[in-house]
């Protein structure tokens, strides 16, 4: 299908940190569309490459769009904190020190996002799923018809920063006592009648709701803490380990996973701030606006 439609974002900076030039072995964590790695391919004509996706069809996709890769890359379909476990499943060898580079992009692409299937989007009606591998676990609407208004209030906080999350939670459990709720058109209308509209707002007001249940459904946070106590493992001595978050959260637990790791000495923070997209990439991309960036290297024996 040619080069994916996926815009990786930050890919400067990511190869500067990688410099795949240098040849070696990397791993993708969060291959998605493919749009990192045909980067680090193309600029590290020697280097291997390890694609891990927790959805089967999208990693299918993209293993299509870099088929001129095909020698030089494999794929394992798991979580990425559970990649080094699936991986050794499927015969790749251990995942212990052997990486020059490995990379977290926890952002989404647009193509994954627009998906009426997943259910991701209040621009569309479909079913409410999230789920980013819809061969597992509980949907969306499965969450809200089972979790209490003090859970749902919680999550709808800590996930999505949503300051009127009491309201928001009280609403959906006295909907949910008439019909739930299982579309994604009737989340948003829902969302969108207890905080009175967009009031010129350019963002829809079930914004953070969205994200909140998206994040909770597939465990987000969960998952990028255990990868997080993992990944400097992976690297071989003066490997580069690289990491995008989009939401305050999740940088958050980067920033303190990686300081963690870098007071015993098993790592080098390589940024000590967070490298922000410039304004030209933000309005070529405006869905870079929110990427922070920071780096790390495994410190050498």
């Amino acid at each position: 299908m040619g080069e994916t439609r996926h815009v990786p974002v930050l890919a400067e900076e990511v190869l500067h940190f990688l410099a795949p030039s240098r040849g070696g072995r990397y791993l993708d964590l969060t291959f998605g569309g493919g749009g990192h790695a045909r980067k680090v391919l193309e600029l590290g004509p020697r280097c291997q490459l390890v694609g891990v996706d927790r959805d089967q069809g999208t990693l299918a996709e993209a293993v299509r769009g870099l088929a001129e890769f095909a020698e030089r890359l494999s794929t394992v379909h798991a979580r990425f904190d559970l990649a080094d476990v699936a991986a050794a499943a499927s015969g790749i060898e251990s995942f212990d020190g052997t990486f020059d580079g490995v990379l977290l992009d926890l952002g989404f692409s647009s193509q994954q996002l627009e998906d009426p299937e997943r259910g991701l989007s209040f621009e569309r009606d479909a079913a409410l799923d999230m789920r980013m591998d819809r061969s597992v676990g509980e949907t969306a609407a499965e969450l809200l018809g089972r979790v209490s208004e003090q859970e749902l209030a919680d999550l709808l906080f800590r996930f999505g920063d949503e300051r009127r999350a009491r309201a928001i939670a009280r609403a959906l459990v006295e909907r949910r006592r008439h019909a739930p709720v299982r579309r994604t058109l009737e989340l948003a209308d829902l969302v969108e009648r207890v905080l009175g509209g967009r009031r010129g707002s350019r963002t829809h007001p079930a914004t953070r709701t969205f994200q909140a249940l998206r994040m909770a459904v597939n465990d987000e946070i969960g998952c990028l803490e255990r990868v997080l106590e993992k990944a400097p493992r992976w690297l071989a001595a003066d490997g580069r380990l690289v990491v995008i978050a989009f939401h305050s959260g999740e940088d958050r637990v980067v920033k303190r996973s990686l300081r963690a790791a870098a007071s015993s000495g098993e790592i080098e923070l390589l940024t000590r701030k967070v490298v922000d997209p410039g304004p030209p990439e933000i309005a070529a991309n405006p869905r870079s606006r929110s990427a922070k960036l920071r780096a790390a290297r495994r410190r050498s024996e």
